[in-house]
């Protein structure tokens, strides 16, 4: 819809819009600019106070010859002390600038507005992740406010094909969305498709922000492992730009999700590589044995306990003595149970207290169940390795996707022995193999299908400049990488 030529009705109907007078922090102020009358619309919290008194001191000083003929021209060039300001004759966009936090300025006579980027978002500076703390590194991290998250990433990336495409997902929140992604590097296709995959959503808002994107691009699935990876740290996104994957930013979030993924991104940590290779080797591979501790540890020790008869002689010490009067695979479901009824109120329990309520769940719980005889001690333990493991993942979302298939495991092989863990093996590998990434993408390459120089850098921690070749999977333009 475009802009009356009459000056009432363009400040009439915008005030009507936005809500002039009902809700209080949306604002109108009305000015004399070179004996013209004019109004300037804000929402109060978003605007720059001391630029919009130094804007308003100047156009309230200009005088009716210095702006007559060519109003909005020499407005524009001469008179607005401000660098980012465009003219605009839409409502809607004019609306939307406008409660994105910019200022809009209308003058009797014209019929376009002026629309002055003046917004300032509140924000807390960039800490690090609690999620993803390293010994050494940067202490940076992302925030909620989309603007600061670019500079951070641009300040790590100074090349000029570094791109930030924005869009406006929700007919209603209209929430800013940033396709980040290295132009000379990364596959057309994939930006293509992402961009399509935007354009295509239908919705009133992004509730749950970069989550409710996620399932919007990626659809339905039944598989319950994660097909994006988010990330606080700037010079994670930093890493996977160069290797030719592509990044969304969206608004009031501090995470940054990366498409397209394979199972071994959520293996992987920063840790690895601000550490001499050898320790991030070893690092590596402990944090491989924690992931499958987690998921096979306490199913695999249930089959052997129920079945002592599979065990050679030297490992007939594996299983308890006394079984107690509930059976093992219930103690099991207890404990796992306890497990994420402790996670879970360790979440909304505030951090003065988490000690505490460790203490209570790990240590006085525990022994008390074991002392009235619920749980034997053998099966705490085991729970105890299995929660270890599942700490240690560096991916909270591939963590809580192995912790299910372990308590599948846990009751197969508690009904149906060795058979039932074998079958319940294979399920897990069938789900794997048949989940794909963004784009297509296997979930198991470098696995499946195999690439036995990229399965080498997932084993191994290299040194950086022996590590050339970016991943194939993501077909980059330019495969080679100049470090």
């Amino acid at each position: 819809m475009k802009l009356y030529k009459k000056y009432k009705k363009n400040i009439n109907y915008l005030s009507e819009r936005i809500g002039v007078g009902t809700s209080f922090d949306t604002v109108k102020r009305d000015i004399i600019i070179g004996s013209k009358n004019a109004s300037v619309f804000f929402i109060d919290g978003f605007a720059k106070d001391d630029m919009m008194l130094f804007i308003l001191k100047v156009l309230q000083k200009v005088d009716y010859d210095e702006i007559v003929p060519n109003t909005l021209e020499k407005l524009i060039s001469e008179k607005i002390p401000y660098i980012e300001c465009e003219e605009s004759d839409e409502f809607e966009n004019i609306e939307y600038m406008l409660l994105a936090g910019a200022s809009i300025l209308i003058v009797e006579g014209l019929d376009k507005a002026i629309i002055i980027d003046t917004r300032e978002y509140p924000a807390r500076g960039p800490e690090e992740p609690d999620l993803e703390r390293v010994t050494r590194g940067s202490r940076d991290g992302f925030v909620e406010t989309i603007i600061f998250n670019t500079a951070l990433i641009r300040r790590r990336i100074r090349d000029p094909n570094l791109r930030f495409e924005i869009k406006n997902v929700g007919k209603r929140s209209k929430t800013d969305v940033v396709i980040g992604y290295i132009e000379d590097l990364t596959n057309d296709d994939l930006v293509k498709s992402i961009k399509d995959k935007l354009d295509q959503i239908d919705t009133d808002s992004l509730v749950m922000a970069e989550k409710s994107l996620e399932e919007y691009i990626l659809g339905k699935s039944i598989s319950p492992f994660p097909q994006a990876r988010f990330t606080e740290r700037p010079d994670v996104i930093a890493a996977h730009l160069l290797e030719g994957h592509i990044v969304l930013i969206v608004d009031t979030t501090p995470s940054v999700m990366i498409l397209p993924v394979t199972m071994f991104h959520f293996t992987q940590h920063a840790e690895d590589y601000y550490q001499n290779p050898t320790i991030g080797t070893y690092m590596r591979w402990v944090r491989f044995l924690a992931i499958f501790f987690s998921l096979i540890v306490s199913p695999l020790w249930l089959v052997l306990a129920n079945n002592t008869e599979l065990l050679p002689e030297a490992l007939k010490f594996i299983g308890p003595k006394e079984i107690g009067e509930i059976p093992l695979l219930v103690q099991f479901l207890i404990l796992e149970i306890g497990l994420d009824m402790l996670r879970t109120a360790s979440v909304h329990t505030p951090n003065a207290l988490t000690t505490s309520l460790g203490i209570i769940g790990a240590l006085l719980l525990s022994d008390f169940a074991v002392q009235v005889g619920w749980i034997i001690p053998e099966t705490v333990l085991y729970t105890a390795i299995s929660g270890i493991g599942m700490f240690a993942t560096p991916s909270i979302e591939f963590s809580l996707a192995l912790r299910l298939f372990r308590l599948l495991l846990l009751i197969s092989g508690g009904l149906l022995g060795p058979y039932g863990l074998l079958i319940g093996l294979i399920l897990l590998f069938i789900i794997l193999y048949k989940t794909k990434s963004f784009g297509g993408i296997n979930y198991l390459w470098p696995l499946m299908p195999f690439n036995g120089k990229a399965l080498s850098n997932v084993i191994m921690r290299k040194p950086i400049p022996e590590v050339k070749r970016r991943p194939e999977i993501l077909k980059p333009k330019d495969k080679i990488s100049k470090k």
